[in-house]
């Protein structure tokens, strides 16, 4: 296989709860490394997410290694902390989860790709190739799932607009709101006037008859009008 990104070492963290398991994947990076897959170096290892946390903060790994079980939490919640402090390298969850909601929240949350620990030792070195070029890594058998759940979501999202009368225009201005944009973020988002989005916000704040930002927020993800 090709060596990616001109010879450069990829900085990997592993994270897992399973000093065996990390273990193995240690033994599994070396050989691609001197198979000539691609070059590594394991910068760190955690087991919980206040780790992990600290470890893309410090080292600023190319990739993350994640599995979804954690000493006192869970990779869903390290992925939104990871978020938080913009951590910019990819997350490749590494899971024996294989129920659909498992992946989709992952894929949600903003993982670069799902790959289930029966598989990682025929998978894991096409993963990192994949998510180490900007694109998404999802095998066949997780693909699936998350494109069920995908469907079923946006379905229900589909559902409670329509029952509440929000125009697309509507829903967008409110996807936006929850993800925490301003009114120019969302004016320059959606390539419309700051007064336009003001109207859009009356008319979302009357149709959810609510009478704040924080109010419409919090009804639109109890009502479920807008994706995880």
């Amino acid at each position: 296989m090709e060596k990616i990104m001109n010879n450069k070492l990829i900085s990997i963290v592993l994270v897992d709860d399973e000093e065996r398991f990390r273990e193995g994947l240690r033994t599994l990076l070396t050989f691609y490394s001197t198979s000539a897959s691609f070059a590594v170096n394991i910068v760190g290892e955690a087991n919980c997410v206040e780790q992990v946390v600290k470890l893309a903060i410090q080292k600023n790994p190319d990739i993350i290694l994640l599995d979804l079980e954690l000493v006192n939490s869970d990779g869903i919640t390290a992925i939104e902390r990871l978020k938080d402090i913009s951590y910019a390298g990819k997350i490749l969850v590494l899971s024996a989860h294989q129920e659909d909601d498992w992946v989709f929240q992952a894929m949600q949350k903003g993982a670069s790709g799902y790959v289930f620990k029966n598989r990682v030792a025929n998978q894991l070195c096409d993963a990192i190739n994949t998510v180490l070029r900007s694109e998404i890594y999802l095998p066949p058998e997780a693909a699936s799932g998350f494109f069920r759940c995908f469907q079923q979501n946006a379905s229900a999202v589909s559902k409670a607009s329509h029952q509440l009368h929000l125009t697309e225009r509507e829903q967008e201005v409110l996807q936006l709101l929850t993800q925490g944009a301003s009114n120019d973020e969302i004016a320059k988002n959606l390539y419309v006037t700051v007064a336009t989005v003001k109207a859009h916000l009356t008319s979302i704040f009357e149709k959810l008859k609510v009478s704040s930002r924080t109010q419409a927020i919090v009804t639109a993800i109890r009502l479920g009008l807008v994706q995880a």
